[in-house]
């Protein structure tokens, strides 16, 4: 069970992403009804737009976004990290931080460890996330080292900054947000072994895998994985930054790790694909790699199934409407085919996170 200041969350458990405090398509009392129990927010995009300021003079973005359950905030390095690794002319990464333009406006910002924890503090979220430094899978040994030293070194600045704000705001220990920091390290077994014990040392509320899960060809670094997660205190929540799909998530969850987040279920929706239990699945007391179909409802073979897309699957567009609906409703490009896509495949996460619980 993980207890935040918006309520107890039991473990393992799914996390949307709401990256600009919203659930493309989807009202908050619609991811209730599908069991949501927290989101993510991307601390980047919404220190970008419309700002953090705005934010707190609303309440904090709990209250404006009108969800009052868990919230966890990224650090917003993974996006501004992967802008300047694109484009070199959009900013640089100093020992300080990183210096960056807005595609969009050319807005010149600075994100350092000390800044990511006050936006994330002016958003009111219930975890915050350490400000890292991510780098691809793909660098050398001696650069991926680089990565570890400065994550460690951003960490401790960040636990710092995270100390010092809650006495300037007058916290109290349970209104205390949470706040965890990420290991870092690549492919490499020691690198990661030397990220997560100087993390344990300064000590967080929970650790995160930093970097990318899987390598170029998309196959899961099952050993890394594991590795990292054996590493890590027992004690504390495991953080699966960007995970994924359901048959990564049971394989992570096996390994140890407890919280996971990812834009797979909602975006996935959006393109017309959506995830279906197999049914012998549902009735055994073990997860076979086959638990599950995906099918593409755009497809002209669900012109005229007016059964529903997952029988097993007590979601509203399930319950209600058929194959041929929903399929209509993307060839008109109507857009509650988005919204009732997008839940039924977070309603299949939560029926996931409720089946690995048992």
């Amino acid at each position: 069970m993980l207890t935040t200041k918006s309520g107890v969350v039991p473990t393992p458990f799914f996390m949307p992403d709401a990256t600009r405090a919203t659930v493309r398509g989807v009202m908050p009392e619609e991811l209730k009804k599908v069991h949501i129990e927290a989101l993510v927010v991307n601390t980047y995009h919404l220190f970008v737009q419309p700002g953090e300021k705005l934010i707190a003079e609303a309440g904090g973005v709990h209250q404006f976004m009108q969800w009052d359950r868990p919230i966890l905030s990224d650090s917003g390095g993974y996006q501004v990290f992967s802008l300047i690794h694109k484009d070199k002319s959009l900013g640089r990464i100093t020992e300080d931080g990183a210096e960056f333009r807005v595609p969009t406006t050319g807005d010149k910002k600075l994100l350092t460890p000390e800044r990511s924890i006050q936006v994330q503090f002016d958003l009111g979220v219930d975890i915050m996330i350490c400000l890292d430094d991510p780098r691809p899978n793909t660098i050398s040994y001696e650069e991926m080292a680089d990565s570890v030293e400065r994550t460690i070194r951003w960490a401790k600045r960040c636990k710092d900054e995270f100390n010092r704000q809650l006495e300037i705001r007058a916290i109290a220990p349970d209104k205390r947000p949470l706040l965890f920091g990420v290991v870092q390290g690549g492919k490499e077994k020691d690198l990661r072994l030397r990220c997560a014990e100087a993390l344990r040392e300064i000590d967080f509320d929970g650790y995160g895998f930093g970097g990318r899960h899987i390598d170029e060809d998309g196959a899961l670094l099952e050993e890394i994985v594991r590795y990292t997660a054996e590493v890590m205190p027992e004690d504390k929540p495991r953080f699966a930054l960007g995970v994924g799909t359901p048959s990564d998530i049971v394989k992570f969850y096996q390994m140890g790790w407890d919280m996971f987040d990812c834009v797979i279920p909602t975006r996935e929706g959006r393109h017309g694909r959506l995830f279906i239990w197999n049914r012998e699945a549902l009735d055994s007391d073990e997860l076979a790699p086959d638990f599950y179909a995906t099918i593409n409802i755009t497809n002209a073979e669900h012109r005229e199934d007016f059964g529903p897309v997952d029988p097993s699957c007590d979601c509203d567009l399930c319950q209600k409407y058929s194959r041929s609906y929903l399929k209509h409703l993307f060839s008109v490009g109507e857009p509650l085919a988005l919204t009732l896509a997008s839940l039924h495949n977070l309603r299949f996460y939560t029926r996931l996170m409720k089946k690995l619980r048992a």
